[in-house]
Formats: structure tokens, C-alpha cells, sequence
């Protein structure tokens, strides 16, 4: 039974990968594939998928910056959005499918969420979750998560045991996990450890004490938040998370066909997802956000979410739902990933498009965080403060050149300015940034950016601005060489062609001064392959 699942769940998948989309729309309809030849084995998926959804929260919970959601436009704003989307689909449903109060509550509520995994994806594949918009997108999702979560707690049959309030004595245990986190090392100890903390002590641990097992994950994860390797067990997990997540997916699917009324209905929601993305552009506009800052986040929460189907499965399972409104919120969830994935990859052209048009309706006032960006006297700037555009940074200061750093990650910009180092918040890719940006006092700018698009858009922009000066830019393939170049830029730096050089020129500094009769430099010697300008 167990080959036939994975087959058809590899196969859709791969399937639905080579059109762009997200592999856990081909496990939903893999899932509805098996459910109409009556393939059974739920009770298996079953405890697979509920061990998938407790790494899920648990990675939450490793993620989570109590600090990052405080903030007005992520707290309020993602309660402002909650709230007058579930009144809306709470009217809809009601009139609609005559459902009771509490029922239209559970469903309306599921349906307010939008997709933390499609978001999460979509953002760190174009490197922007930790650009403005993409830190506030990644806060609104996590507060949406913490409501689900309380869905998935309130809805538990089970009383608390007497021994529950044991549970506010964990964070004492927090000095003990960190040093068994630091003594598991880099390896498979790593990952057990994470299993042993989201599955035993958290999952079981709070069923035994008649508490959330979800709620338990998270709070386990939370725990860990802030830790310096909390990032890396994240990673470490997220294999493993996302194969037992593919049982969650295949599981839904298998709950039953859609019939032609459920399709109708579905057809419906996602006929409303332009009213999510509406709701969320003007709530983001209130916080005096700018219009790119709040199109880009309201693009990449334009969906239904996986997490509604957790809350609308476990609504099923206590009786509270029937099985076609999960089959219906299944089918929304798929098409509502269809449509973003395509919609969040031109994301950046969308918004060049529209950008004039929306602007109409931002702010004079100015979020923190939106604010002009002021480099001051500096000669040279090194956009992208990661490894190589740190060691440019200290290799111009150290020659007395008035540098100055860009990042569009705010911890990397605060950890940067605690060594001293002048740099600044910003994000290549922003339209806005380039036309207030002062370059006539700028020698030079180096685009060293993990991201050849960033690269790419951030020579065309400079250029466009009537930037005079030199333009370098870092590339990681060959074959991306031309892209830069012809958008701009004088010259680059291919890591791969160029590294074995520099490693060679250092040891000939360390061979000559030793070895009797080597003269001149590594230059001389080797033939270094030429730079396109």
C-alpha cells in the first residue's frame, strides 16, 4: 500500500513541478486520485500526517520573534485582516450552505489564513524574507499560525490534567535544552534531538497532561526561538517535516471526491482571494507602508492556507464539520496555490507596471523602515553586506576609501553596525530607492548580492538613474555573466572562475619569499581568464 502512495505521490508531484507549481498540489490531487479507485489506509496517514503538522509547529515556534510581531502593521494588522474576513465568509457561508454559527465561525476562520509554506517558499527562493515586505508577510502568517493554533487547542475534548500547570515551569528547562542543543553537535544527533523535543515533549508530553499536542510542539519550539542554532535545527528538520507533511496532503485528498456543488463552492473562494489581497494592500497603506512594501506583501498573501486544512480536518474529526466542507476548502487551498505561484514569480514586474497607479493611494507620512535612504559622503558602495561584500567592505576602509554597505536584511545591517561598520537598510530590488538615492559623489558600486536577478535589477535601475560611474557585480554561473553586463554593468566577478586564482595568488605570496630564484608576481606567471566590460 505503502509503494502505491509514494509512487502516485511522487509522480503528481514531479508532475506538477514542471509547470512551476508548488509538489503539495500534485499530493492533494494524488490524494483524490486514490480516493476514487478506494485506496484505504487512513489510520496509517493518519498518524503520519499528525507528526508532520507537530514539526510544522514546532518550526513555527523556532521562528518566532516575539519582538517582530508587536509591531503595528504585523499585530494589528494581521487581527484587522482575520476579523472582517471571517465576518465576510461567515455571512457567505451562511447564506450559502446554512451552516450554524459555530460552524461558519470554524470554516470562516480557516479560510482567513493564507499559506505560510507557499509564502515562506516564494520569498526565500527570490531572497527577499528578510526585505521589508517579506518580514512583514512572514509576521502576519505567524500571527495567523498562533490562531490556529488556539483553534486546534480550544476544540479538544479532553480536561486538562491537575498536573498541566507544570507546563509554566519549562522555560526553567530552557539553560538545560540549550546545552544539549550545544553538546548534539552539527549531525544526526541534531535531528533527534528536535524529533525528541516536538514529538515526546511537546507532542505527547502535553496529550498526556490533556493538553494540545499541537499546542505542545509549539511551545517547544518557542522555547528554543532566539537561540543561535535554532535556524540551523529549523533546517535540519525541514526534510523530515515536509515528507511527513506529504501524508497531511495525500490524506486530505483522500477524504472524497469534490462533487459538482463543492467544485461551485470552491469556485467561489477563489473568487474571493482578489478581496484578500485588496483587504491586505489597504490595511498595509493605514500603517503607512508604501504601496510596493504593501503590494509585494499582499501578493505573496493571496491564498488559502494549508493550515485551514489542519483546523477544518480536526473540525471533521470532532464532529464539528462535515466531510464535503473539508473537500471544498482542499480543492480552494489547490487552485488558490495554481494561481499564486505564477502571479508571485512576476511579482517585481507587476508591480514596475502598476507601481505609478498604486502610489496614488500611499501615505505622506512614512513607515520607519520606508524611509529615503542617506549615504552621505561616501565614495563606494557595496551592496549585499553577506561574505564577499563584507571582505570589499574592510578592503576599502582598510585603504582609507569612504565605503558604505546596503543590506536588505535588518539583523545582518544591526550586527554590521555594532563592529562599526557604516551600513544601511535598503532593498535593491525597490523602485523607490534609486530615485531618491544621491550617486554623484560615488567612484564605484559593487553589486555583490546572492541574487542574480537583484544584481541584474539593481545595474538596470542604476543606470536609468544616470549613474556615470563604475558598476561591478558578482556572479555565481558563467551563463550569468551577459545578464549583468548587458544591464548595465562594467565588469564581474565570477566566484567560480576567479577563486582558484586568488587562492593561487596567496600561496605564491607565502612560495617566493622560500623558494630560491620565483620573482615577480602570480600575474606574470598565470594567465587570468579576461573580464567582459
Amino acid at each position: 500500500m505503502e509503494i502505491i502512495w509514494i509512487s502516485i505521490a511522487f509522480v503528481a508531484g514531479l508532475a506538477v513541478k514542471q509547470i512551476a507549481l508548488p509538489p503539495l498540489v500534485g499530493y492533494l490531487a494524488a490524494g483524490f486520485l486514490l480516493s476514487s479507485f478506494a485506496v484505504d489506509g487512513k489510520e496509517t496517514l493518519t498518524h503520519i500526517s499528525h507528526l508532520g503538522v507537530l514539526l510544522l509547529l514546532f518550526s513555527v515556534g523556532l521562528k518566532l520573534r516575539l519582538k517582530s510581531l508587536v509591531r503595528p502593521e504585523v499585530l494589528a494588522g494581521s487581527l484587522l485582516h482575520l476579523f472582517i474576513t471571517s465576518v465576510v465568509f461567515v455571512v457567505l457561508l451562511t447564506f450559502l450552505r446554512e451552516l450554524d454559527f459555530r460552524t461558519a465561525v470554524i470554516v470562516a476562520i480557516a479560510l482567513s489564513f493564507s499559506s505560510t509554506v507557499v509564502a515562506a517558499k516564494v520569498l526565500e527562493a527570490k531572497r527577499e524574507l528578510r526585505a521589508f515586505h517579506g518580514r512583514v508577510a512572514i509576521g502576519i502568517l505567524i500571527v495567523q499560525d498562533l490562531v490556529a493554533v488556539a483553534l486546534l487547542s480550544s476544540t479538544g475534548n479532553d480536561s486538562p490534567s491537575i498536573y498541566a500547570f507544570a507546563i509554566f515551569a519549562l522555560p526553567l528547562l530552557r539553560p538545560l535544552f540549550f546545552y544539549l542543543m550545544k553538546l548534539c553537535g552539527h549531525g544526526e544527533l541534531l535531528l533527534l534531538f528536535g524529533l525528541l523535543l516536538a514529538l515526546v515533549v511537546g507532542g505527547a508530553g502535553f496529550d498526556y497532561l490533556g493538553l494540545s499536542s499541537e499546542l505542545g510542539a509549539l511551545a517547544m519550539g518557542l522555547l528554543l526561538a532566539g537561540h543561535e542554532r535554532a535556524s540551523e535545527l529549523s533546517k535540519t528538520l525541514w526534510s523530515l517535516k515536509e515528507l511527513f507533511l506529504i501524508g497531511f496532503f495525500l490524506q486530505i485528498g483522500m477524504s472524497g471526491l469534490p462533487s459538482v456543488d463543492t467544485l461551485l463552492l470552491s469556485g467561489l473562494l477563489i473568487l474571493l482571494l482578489p478581496f484578500k489581497a485588496i483587504l491586505f494592500f489597504f490595511i498595509f497603506l493605514v500603517f503607512k507602508l508604501r504601496a510596493r512594501t504593501s503590494f509585494l506583501a499582499a501578493l505573496s498573501l493571496a491564498t488559502y492556507s494549508e493550515f485551514g486544512l489542519i483546523v477544518a480536518h480536526l473540525g471533521v474529526n470532532q464532529g464539528l464539520l462535515q466531510q464535503d466542507m473539508l473537500v471544498m476548502i482542499a480543492v480552494a487551498v489547490a487552485i488558490s496555490f495554481i494561481i499564486s505561484a505564477p502571479l508571485n514569480r512576476a511579482a517585481h514586474s507587476l508591480n514596475l507596471r502598476f507601481g505609478p497607479w498604486l502610489q496614488h493611494f500611499e501615505s505622506v507620512q512614512r513607515h520607519p523602515d520606508d524611509r529615503p535612504v542617506n549615504l552621505g559622503n561616501s565614495s563606494i558602495l557595496i551592496m549585499g553586506m553577506g561574505r564577499v561584500g563584507t571582505g570589499a567592505y574592510d578592503f576599502f576602509i582598510h585603504r582609507n576609501q569612504r565605503a558604505i554597505g546596503m543590506d536588505s536584511d535588518p539583523g545582518k545591517v544591526e550586527q554590521h553596525r555594532k563592529k562599526g561598520r557604516r551600513v544601511v537598510f535598503a532593498d535593491a530590488e525597490d523602485q523607490a530607492l534609486w530615485d531618491g538615492l544621491e550617486c554623484s559623489n560615488l567612484h564605484a558600486i559593487l553589486l555583490a548580492m546572492p541574487d542574480i536577478e537583484a544584481n541584474t535589477i539593481a545595474a538596470k535601475q542604476l543606470r536609468q538613474a544616470n549613474y556615470q560611474g563604475l558598476i561591478g557585480a558578482t556572479v555565481l554561473y558563467h551563463e550569468e555573466t551577459d545578464l549583468v553586463i548587458k544591464a548595465g554593468a562594467d565588469f564581474v566577478y565570477s566566484y567560480y572562475d576567479e577563486v582558484g586564482v586568488g587562492f593561487a595568488e596567496h600561496m605564491w605570496e607565502k612560495i617566493c619569499p622560500i623558494v630560491p630564484g620565483l620573482k615577480g608576481t602570480l600575474n606574470d606567471t598565470i594567465v587570468k581568464k579576461p573580464r567582459k566590460s
